[in-house]
């Protein structure tokens, strides 16, 4: 357990915490059996998913969580790049599914949980990073990212480190995002 869950356990945050990701395998459930794709739809939404996987692995070279604050690379576009690229591919394949009440579920379910977790962690990193954290807030939007990087940062020495993409077992969103190409293309060809 992330050392912030311990600090702020209370309320709806620590809800949303707590239950995000089993919230988001029964919405996955619901969408084997919805989802409705078709091919055009299975390459629009593939397409998107597929720049959430690369933002997302593109974040996690350069963070250790709970350790640095993380500021060089996608963070300087914004606060939440792993979110932001979870965004993109939950968005991606919910229009890949052709259902909208998925879609609608969705961006229900990802704003009403993963905003109050990012409003959460944000908590955490302003208690643990003090002004640092202050004045990145300051200067990167906190979810949609910026179109430009912030070049107003502290110049700081992080690299992406492919290490790092493996300790935080980024392969396996890859390895889910072809599962999910994989099961709408079978449920279009088996129809």
């Amino acid at each position: 357990m992330s050392a912030w869950r311990g600090d702020m356990n209370k309320g709806f945050a620590a809800w949303a915490a707590h239950w995000r990701v089993p919230c988001g395998f029964a919405w996955g459930a619901a969408y084997l059996v919805f989802s409705q794709p078709n091919v055009q739809l299975i390459a629009m939404g593939g397409g998107l998913a597929m720049a959430g996987v690369l933002v997302r692995s593109w974040s996690v070279g350069y963070i250790e969580k709970d350790q640095t604050l993380a500021t060089d690379g996608p963070y300087r576009y914004t606060r939440n790049p792993l979110y932001f690229g979870s965004f993109l591919i939950g968005a991606g394949f919910a229009i890949a599914g052709g259902s909208w009440p998925l879609t609608l579920s969705f961006l229900v379910l990802f704003f009403l949980i993963y905003w109050t977790v990012m409003r959460r962690e944000a908590k955490f990193l302003r208690q643990k990073f003090g002004e640092d954290y202050e004045r990145y807030a300051r200067s990167v939007p906190f979810f949609f990212p910026g179109l430009t990087a912030r070049k107003d940062l502290p110049q700081s020495k992080e690299k992406f480190r492919w290490a790092q993409y493996r300790r935080n077992h980024e392969h396996e969103a890859v390895l889910g995002y072809v599962a999910g190409l994989v099961f709408l293309a079978l449920k279009v060809w088996l129809r």
